[in-house]
């Protein structure tokens, strides 16, 4: 059923190897039919079944960035775990290249816990899941389908459905604004089957414009600099396909979310311009509207980091990431 994917043996990450952990290459697949090619990262000399995490994300994003970073931690922490290229992007499978789905990027999930199930040194009752960006969105999600996911973190969180239909703080939240959304969207459709590829959207700009918005100089300063670049991200290059988010506009993500039963911990930064999302996701699951405060509701936290930007949770150059509450979330809910 698995694709043969062509995956890099060497260490291209955009983070160094840790010293504490071995790491290999190693594919699934998902219910589609699409083989996910993921870093698996394993404490040094670790003993009998272990709690397993799988991590993606950013949006646009692949694991030699964010994910793969948290990854690496929380294996030297203890947990075995994953992180993965999303269907469609980086080195998984999936074409035409750099789609997007609600349904197969939250299957994607899915199909990263069947995985950890079935290893030999994993515990398949201790498994959980961490989404980074528009991940964190696709990772509530998962977790309101699928119980086997006994604890989920949501980092720097993206409802990608809110974005896609409302615009950033609700610039775009009309009838007409979406209408208008539908029509050029439908009109690239057409112009994309002519021309038999699909137009891209465009990675984070570059050069970037003097004017340009400080939460994309935040993305700026990650995507397209040494800090975070890399060849197979979107974000770094040529972006999504112009199409690629269409069906975000009906499929609302956070549908269901104040029905999982199990533990989430949302993380954001004070002074992110996505924080937003966080607040509304807490608001979904717990019924209680918070605004740039840390907040508890039963086993539902939303953790705010005080000074920390969109981005800053992207890597450790602000120092910002909190490894330890991570850690000890997972602890408490992966025994």
């Amino acid at each position: 059923m698995e694709q043969n994917l062509n995956l890099t043996q060497e260490w291209d990450k955009t983070f160094p190897k840790s010293d504490k952990v071995d790491h290999q290459k190693v594919t699934f697949h998902n219910r589609y039919g699409i083989t996910l090619a993921a870093d698996m990262y394993t404490p040094k000399d670790a003993q009998g079944k272990l709690a397993a995490i799988a991590v993606s994300g950013p949006f646009g994003a692949v694991k030699e960035q964010s994910s793969g970073l948290y990854a690496q931690h929380m294996a030297e922490r203890g947990f075995l775990t994953i992180a993965f290229d999303p269907s469609y992007t980086g080195e998984s499978g999936g074409e035409p290249r750099r789609m997007a789905s609600p349904d197969i990027n939250t299957e994607d999930f899915l199909a990263a816990v069947d995985f950890l199930s079935t290893l030999d040194n994993v515990d398949p009752e201790r498994i959980g899941i961490i989404g980074i960006c528009g991940f964190g969105g696709m990772a509530v999600n998962a977790a309101a389908i699928d119980p086997r996911i006994k604890a989920t973190v949501a980092s720097t969180m993206y409802d990608m459905s809110k974005v896609n239909v409302e615009g950033y703080f609700k610039s775009e939240d009309s009838p007409k604004q979406r209408m208008e959304k539908r029509r050029a969207l439908a009109a690239q459709r057409t112009a994309d089957y002519k021309a038999g590829s699909y137009q891209r959207a465009g990675g984070v700009v570059d050069p970037l414009p003097e004017d340009a918005p400080w939460f994309v100089k935040d993305y700026h300063n990650y995507y397209k600099t040494k800090r975070g670049f890399h060849e197979r991200s979107g974000n770094s290059t040529d972006g999504w396909n112009t199409i690629g988010c269409q069906s975000f506009m009906n499929q609302p993500l956070l549908a269901w979310a104040h029905e999982i039963e199990n533990p989430v911990l949302l993380i954001h930064g004070e002074k992110a311009h996505s924080r937003y999302f966080s607040e509304y996701a807490f608001e979904r699951m717990t019924g209680k509207k918070v605004e740039g405060v840390s907040a508890k509701e039963g086993n539902k936290e939303l953790l705010i980091i005080p000074g920390a930007s969109h981005v800053d949770l992207y890597d450790d150059v602000a120092g910002v990431i909190p490894y330890d509450t991570i850690d000890a979330f997972f602890r408490n809910h992966l025994k």
